[in-house]
């Protein structure tokens, strides 16, 4: 019962598919820990699996984590249902293919929104939080193609994950003298939902068995990860084990980014 009474938001913790996403892996596991979870996505439908996989009951909460207003409103309905924020995990985004040739302003105005200015507005509300109660751990989530070549060209990706971490840093350091911690998960290539939904698309033709022998090659474990191998490093980074830590990130790849090739 590491996090037994705190109220943690989770964004994106619904699931495009069956399997254990990383928010869903989130909401659940922080519920396991004793957790008030407020779990928060776009679509209603999503959260549908994650709440019946929750061992205690979750309040939810449908919000377009890219619009202040709407962010807004989602911080004050948590407050209103639990009265404080102990936690927030920043899940939200996602990945378009193309270099900045390929890709359309459009696409890379709407990756930006998605991955790095939804982290910002959750955070732009939620601090003001923390700081009148004088404590709080903000969780953020990047990939490990905002570190190193993922393979292929998601430029926006890459570019927005990489500014996820150093936002997390800059933002830890502002706010260390205040009681709060900031830090960053940075998963590798993992089995969730998403890889049935759009990656094998983008990536292997539709094939999902054959995207992921190919990613399996790449892990020096050999073993495939999935959404609670990131839930549990988000879950010491939000627990008081982690209480010396902040401004850094942990890497859940299997060892991936490590080897040269």
């Amino acid at each position: 019962m590491r996090l037994k009474g705190r109220v943690a938001i989770v964004t994106g913790a619904g699931s495009v598919g069956a399997g254990w996403g990383n928010g869903r892996a989130i909401a659940v596991r922080f519920a396991e820990e004793g957790a008030r979870v407020f779990a928060v996505d776009v679509q209603e439908n999503r959260l549908a699996e994650t709440i019946e996989n929750c061992p205690v009951p979750i309040q939810t909460h449908i919000c377009d984590v890219t619009d202040g207003k709407s962010v807004a409103a989602m911080v004050a309905a948590c407050l209103e249902r639990f009265g404080r924020i102990d936690i927030l995990v920043n899940n939200v985004g996602g990945s378009a293919p193309g270099g900045p040739v390929e890709m359309s302003e459009e696409v890379w105005d709407s990756q930006v929104d998605l991955n790095l200015k939804s982290a910002f507005l959750c955070c732009k509300h939620v601090l003001p939080v923390m700081e009148r109660q004088g404590s709080g751990a903000i969780v953020n989530l990047a990939s490990t193609s905002g570190i190193r070549w993922s393979g292929s060209a998601h430029v926006a990706y890459a570019a927005t994950k990489a500014g996820i971490i150093q936002l997390s840093r800059v933002v830890a350091m502002q706010y260390a003298a205040r009681g709060i911690r900031v830090n960053t998960v940075v998963p590798g290539q993992l089995h969730t939902p998403l890889v049935e939904f759009r990656l094998a698309k983008q990536r292997a033709g539709g094939d999902v068995e054959s995207l992921l022998a190919s990613r399996r090659k790449r892990i020096p474990l050999g073993v495939e990860g999935d959404g609670r191998d990131t839930a549990n490093a988000a879950l010491f980074l939000a627990s008081d084990e982690a209480r010396f830590i902040t401004g850094t990130e942990i890497v859940v790849d299997g060892g991936m980014t490590v080897r040269c090739d």
